[in-house]
């Protein structure tokens, strides 16, 4: 069977009888067009079922209108918010943005790192697993700048972030002061950064209230792994139960909720006070509001894709790395 032969600038051109540059320019720069000439050539085009070869045009040019994000869980509504706060930025700028999840697998954040690449992408923005850094660095240096979301300084380029020690501080300094002494934390992929980080802040809040905690190991940063933890802690005698629980994101502290609430078994926070991490859109709508730490999902997205576009105007400038300081948000599954 014959296939269908592809529409091409210059069957346009012959079809309304104009050359191909005013094809282009029809399509390119419609405001140097007469009238007349534009109208017909749209008509043409739309008659022909003509469609541009922009990944042509874009290598002709030399730059991309394309941007790649790979964020680690496209499920948990913290990355949903910060790739939002991308896109919302690469219209402004009259970009698009092409979004991978790699699940907080580091062979999938690979390959989409390859893929983007392979697709001469304008630039990258990665929530990276923490074990890429060496095709990152690769990639850099054949000339795609990559920007890393909840990223460090000092990785070859620029990057955004959270002050995480300080958001497990002020989870765990809240609890503290209002006299919770048998905290525990619930926590998966302790080899992820964000994670480490909140474990150590609030260690660190633990010690300076003379208090020790104890970390509650979940199978992964899910809902159904919080829940799964969440019964460990239900199944255990009252006096051996912890007063006060701080999961290192929402996600984990709603499953957490689910199992204490599940026939009234463990009151929260008369019995168990209760934080999460991140302060998604769900954690205020929990059958009991939950308190947790808030992440500016949106600003880092948009912040992100500034600081892309700064390394691709002036490549030749220092890295930049912009912080941000997570704020606690108390509702009532520890005030009550």
């Amino acid at each position: 069977m014959a296939t269908a032969r592809t529409v091409g600038m210059k069957d346009v051109a012959r079809e309304a009888g104009v050359s191909v540059g005013t094809v282009s320019n029809v399509l390119n720069r419609p405001d140097i067009v007469s009238p007349d000439r534009r109208e017909r050539v749209e008509a043409v085009i739309v008659q022909l079922g003509y469609v541009r070869n922009d990944a042509a045009r874009q290598l002709k040019l030399g730059r991309s209108s394309t941007v790649g994000a790979i964020v680690l869980d496209s499920a948990n509504p913290f990355y949903a918010q910060l790739v939002g706060g991308i896109e919302a930025a690469a219209e402004d700028s009259q970009l698009m943005v092409i979004t991978g999840s790699t699940g907080n697998r580091e062979q999938r954040e690979r390959l989409y790192l390859s893929l983007f690449e392979e697709q001469r992408v304008r630039g990258i923005l990665l929530a990276s697993t923490g074990g890429s850094a060496g095709v990152v660095e690769a990639i850099r240096g054949r000339g795609t700048p990559v920007v890393l979301l909840e990223g460090e300084p000092g990785t070859g380029g620029s990057s955004v972030s959270v002050d995480d020690i300080a958001g497990g501080e002020i989870a765990v300094q809240h609890l503290a002061g209002l006299g919770r002494r048998r905290i525990e934390v619930v926590a998966a992929r302790q080899d992820l950064r964000q994670v480490a980080d909140r474990l150590r802040g609030a260690r660190r809040a633990a010690a300076a209230a003379g208090i020790e905690i104890e970390v509650l190991e979940a199978e992964d940063l899910t809902v159904l792994a919080g829940r799964t933890v969440g019964e460990e802690v239900v199944a255990r005698s009252v006096a051996e139960r912890p007063d006060a629980v701080f999961c290192v994101n929402d996600l984990l502290a709603v499953g957490v909720l689910q199992a204490f609430a599940f026939r009234h078994q463990v009151a929260v926070p008369e019995e168990i006070a209760l934080v999460g991490y991140d302060d998604i859109a769900f954690a205020r709508s929990t059958v009991v509001p939950l308190t947790s730490v808030s992440q500016p999902a949106d600003l880092m997205g948009r912040t992100a894709l500034a600081l892309l576009e700064e390394e691709i105007a002036t490549p030749e400038a220092s890295p930049r790395h912009v912080s941000f300081t997570p704020t606690l948000v108390e509702r009532e599954s520890t005030t009550g």
